[in-house]
């Protein structure tokens, strides 16, 4: 993206994003990226960027786990490791280890559902591979320290046995030595020392010639002398020598293994530019979250549709000072693609252009912006900016004169892919001629379909945005009663500057306000008012609207609930017909049952009993019953009128009533939980549940 003039970015405050992105940051790599942050025109690259941004958001709002684990700057080391003859020491070796290991994590957390999952994450990853040689390499010779390993070659091993038993032949000649002078009274309190690798002993200085040996040098007070002792000479350079020998072979073997892994030092460098790249992406994420920023949608073409949209900056402000950010709403396509801002100063109409451009800027250059996810946001290819005063004194122009230089490149070099800011368009001349270019320079601007915002106090563009296709106007709100700006942006309507209203609420003199207005133009003034009149008209509209849509929400809910309650009330009356016509069904189960037995007994007593006769009567009564209520009506009316209820244990003997038919009869025999009771001559099988006990009732006299 071109950027006119060169500071544009830092007039949108562009450079501030940088380093809030290079503060989220921990690698070098990462650092430096956000330092040097791209535009983007190509939108695969910005979708790729913004796709990467936003499944490391959802990674950290999930407080998902992400293996970045390495931080250190190793670029010397890489570097290095490409260089022929270039010996790493071990501690630079065990740096790409590290490297090497963190690529491993990263490899094994991508697995198949994760590759699915996050599949712009992965891309960074995609055209590469994780080399366990390397690995395998260093282990072969560095522990865990960074220390070449004994076995790392025969002669090493050799060297470090011999080193060992000479140090401990000469720690044992040394023990004599300093037994034999403490006894003699000629060591120091300090016992022993080094001086240039070699073992010495501390001696007072006055006996400095007793102790044969190689003097080695005095303390600062001159009290005591370091001598080398004679017996102890030969062992002291055998194992000079062979501490020599080891540094050589140790060298020998790290120049070795450098040059093992400098094949692989091309894959290196990709690995650190990975862990690199994750890293940046974090930070980008980091960011996002903490200014609310969401992934709009991207279109290849010239428009902006910004859904609750923020100023980034001013959102972290007023987030770390718990305060509310206004957003805006706006809409800017073929139809309307120049948007004219007018209101009081200190409205929020600069606050409104910059909100639009630093968003745009940060979309271009792969961020996720503080809009709504429905937001939709074109690319650009130009994006120019003439904000506050510019005037030169290097090339002696006034402020007008530079504004219009400005203009002049505007006019000359905007298409249908530029998205411009100007604000105060015309200010610094005669109003009526500053007007009259400001209109020339829109219409110009507009011709070459280029999309922008313009700030004004002049009510001819006004007037000019009502009537010229592509143009509109726009306003910043003002409370007139509390004389306070609303930071709120109306598309559609001009706004007032509030001249009068302002210099009467702050208390300027009546007559001085009364004579400002006698020197302006009548229908000038009749204009402004009429605008006035408007706006608070429109807020006093929108807050009436606001209400209804309120109460109509409150509507929704209590018929929501209204709902719910009818539909449980319908539900239980539902549930209570179930369980009527569940009992009607048991209740006639129970009667077939009922009816199932009698029948078997009938068949018995048909089979046992002479008197045919009895059987078929009591056969016709039970298959034809008619009248069969009022029967056991009466039935049991005339079975109370006899027998009493006295609710007795049931035992054999006992004179019972069925429950069910009224009908009484002697209890024969019981068999668990029933009874066979003899009715007349039918001897029935009962449920004892069924059975009452009774007692005959005395006939009166």
């Amino acid at each position: 993206m071109k950027l006119y003039p060169e500071s544009a970015a830092i007039q949108l405050e562009f450079d501030k994003i940088k380093q809030l992105l290079s503060e989220n940051a921990t690698t070098v790599y990462a650092k430096e990226k956000a330092a040097t942050l791209r535009l983007h025109t190509r939108k695969e690259f910005i979708d790729v960027d913004l796709q990467q941004s936003y499944e490391y958001k959802l990674l950290l709002l999930q407080s998902q786990y992400f293996p970045i684990d390495f931080t250190t700057n190793i670029s010397r080391e890489i570097k290095l490791l490409s260089i022929a003859g270039a010996t790493l020491s071990g501690e630079e070796i065990l740096s790409i280890r590290k490297l090497t290991t963190n690529i491993e994590s990263i490899f094994r957390w991508f697995d198949a559902e994760r590759r699915l999952a996050y599949d712009a994450l992965t891309k960074i990853i995609s055209n590469t591979y994780y080399e366990k040689v390397i690995i395998e390499l260093i282990d072969e010779v560095l522990d865990e320290s960074g220390t070449v390993k004994d076995n790392a070659s025969e002669d090493l091993s050799k060297i470090r046995m011999n080193l060992f038993r000479k140090r401990n032949e000469l720690r044992r000649m040394f023990d004599k030595v300093i037994t034999k002078l403490s006894k003699a009274g000629y060591s120091a309190d300090i016992d022993e020392s080094f001086s240039n690798g070699r073992r010495v002993v501390a001696v007072h200085a006055e006996h400095k010639r007793q102790v044969k040996g190689i003097l080695h040098g005095e303390s600062d007070s001159r009290r005591t002398a370091f001598i080398e002792p004679e017996e102890t000479i030969a062992l002291n350079n055998d194992v000079f020598s062979l501490e020599n020998e080891e540094r050589k072979e140790v060298q020998r073997i790290l120049k070795q293994l450098t040059a093992s892994l400098s094949i692989y030092s091309s894959l290196i460098k990709i690995y650190f530019n990975i862990i690199g790249e994750f890293d940046f992406v974090r930070a980008k994420a980091k960011l996002a979250i903490a200014m609310n920023a969401a992934k709009p949608s991207v279109v290849d073409a010239a428009k902006v549709q910004l859904i609750n949209a923020y100023h980034p900056l001013l959102f972290l402000y007023n987030k770390s000072s718990n305060k509310k950010t206004i957003p805006l709403n706006i809409l800017l396509d073929d139809k309307a693609r120049i948007l004219i801002i007018s209101g009081p100063n200190a409205g929020g109409k600069t606050v409104a252009m910059k909100t639009i451009g630093l968003n745009q800027l940060m979309l271009q250059s792969g961020l996720l912006v503080p809009v709504h996810p429905d937001s939709q946001m074109g690319i650009f290819k130009q994006l120019f900016i003439h904000i506050g005063d510019t005037q030169s004194i290097e090339f002696e122009l006034s402020t007008y004169s530079s504004h219009l230089m400005h203009m002049k490149h505007f006019i000359e070099v905007a298409n249908g892919k530029t998205l411009f800011f100007i604000d105060e368009l015309g200010s610094g001349s005669d109003p009526n001629l500053g007007g009259a270019f400001a209109e020339v320079i829109l219409e110009e601007l507009n011709k070459k379909h280029a999309m922008g915002i313009v700030t004004t106090h002049y009510l001819n563009l006004k007037v000019m945005a009502n009537h010229t296709p592509g143009i509109i106007n726009g306003a910043m709100g003002f409370d007139e009663k509390n004389l306070q700006p609303l930071y709120q942006l109306i598309v559609g309507k001009p706004g007032s500057s509030y001249t009068f209203s302002i210099a009467q609420r702050i208390g300027l003199p009546q007559h001085l306000i009364n004579r400002a207005r006698k020197l302006v133009d009548d229908d000038h003034f009749k204009l402004d008012k009429l605008l006035n009149n408007t706006e608070q008209n429109l807020q006093q509209l929108d807050k009436e609207k606001k209400d209804l849509t309120q109460l109509l929400k409150e509507n929704e809910r209590l018929k929501k609930e209204m709902e719910i309650v009818l539909s449980k009330e319908k539900h239980k009356q539902q549930i209570e017909l179930l369980k009527q016509q569940n009992k009607i069904a048991e209740e006639r189960i129970e009667y077939l049952k009922d009816m199932e037995r009698k029948l078997k007994q009938i068949v018995l007593d048909w089979k046992k009993t002479e008197n045919k006769n009895d059987v078929v009567k009591n056969l016709h009564n039970l298959l034809f019953k008619k009248k069969e209520q009022i029967v056991v009506n009466k039935l049991a009316k005339k079975v109370d009128n006899k027998f009493k209820e006295i609710n007795n244990h049931i035992t054999i003997g006992s004179l019972v009533k069925l429950k069910k038919n009224y009908q009484v009869g002697e209890v024969k025999e019981i068999r668990g939980k029933r009874a066979i009771v003899q009715v007349g001559l039918l001897p029935m099988n009962i449920n004892l549940t069924d059975l009452i006990t009774v007692e005959k009732v005395e006939e009166k006299k």
